[in-house]
């Protein structure tokens, strides 16, 4: 049994020494065998082995016209999914605050493709607890959150999402028909820091979000309220300062530098 379990530890190394000099290669489009197996002092039988086996479970892949070796899907599946679980951990307090203040559901959201998916929303306690947006994907375009989460995209995406022509929800006013809408949409919310929607998404339904951003400085996500318009419509603009707030907050817990102070004692 200890035999058995220190072999799977050798195994297991060599394995990681694989992936690892993968990572640290040099060369994007990746390595061969010769070239993996000179870097770590290996036969080149024995490494093309181990490839293949890390390539049956998806932890490396490897190019058929080259021949050489990147890493896997797999393993960017697992790291999209544990920094999306340490996202959801971090935000949860920063939610709560936020519902405390408006008395409304708030959620969590992020970018896949040109659709917003909920990762987490946090309910008042008078919340009527039907149909949840957990794990549910909305065009980007129709939803304040992710006009917030499609701020930094080039003008060819920008371009392409205006001409995909959401399907929108019977009785919804969407107000972004043309390029020209969506710059003037997106240069308001980089000016006030967070996105309205007024029935842009359902009739009756209006909403804020604000942007996350992690210690590189990019977008990780948004946070969003959306509610009845007879609850919320009047005072959409002090929870758009709210959600921004809070949203700042998280960013700052998540590791993103302060921003710098302009001249004139504004913030960036």
């Amino acid at each position: 049994m200890e035999a058995d379990r220190a072999t799977m530890s050798v195994g297991l190394r060599r394995d990681m020494e694989l992936l690892d000099a993968l990572a640290a290669a040099d060369r994007p489009a990746g390595l061969g065998v010769a070239g993996l197996a000179d870097r770590l002092g290996r036969s080149r039988s024995q490494v093309s082995r181990a490839l293949r086996a890390l390539q049956a479970e998806g932890l490396v892949e490897r190019d058929e016209e080259t021949l050489v070796y990147r890493l896997g899907w797999r393993l960017y599946a697992f790291a999209a999914r544990t920094a999306e679980a340490r996202l959801t951990s971090h935000a949860t307090p920063y939610l709560r605050r936020l519902v405390s203040a408006l008395r409304e559901t708030v959620h969590l959201c992020v970018l896949r493709g040109d659709q917003v998916l909920t990762v987490s929303s946090v309910s008042p306690p008078h919340a009527f607890r039907g149909l949840g947006w957990e794990g549910l994907t909305v065009p980007a375009l129709t939803t304040s959150a992710g006009r917030v989460l499609i701020a930094d995209w080039p003008g060819e995406a920008l371009a392409a999402l205006v001409h995909t022509r959401p399907r929108i929800r019977a009785g919804a006013k969407l107000s972004i028909r043309t390029e020209e809408d969506l710059y003037r949409e997106l240069a308001r919310v980089r000016r006030h820091g967070y996105a309205m929607v007024d029935e842009e998404f359902e009739e009756g339904v209006v909403g804020v979000s604000a942007p996350v951003y992690d210690f590189r400085r990019q977008l990780a996500a948004a946070i969003n309220v959306s509610a009845p318009k007879g609850r919320l419509g009047h005072r959409l603009r002090e929870a758009g300062e709210l959600t921004r707030a809070a949203a700042g907050e998280l960013s700052e817990a998540l590791g993103r530098p302060a921003s710098p102070k302009r001249a004139d004692g504004a913030r960036g």
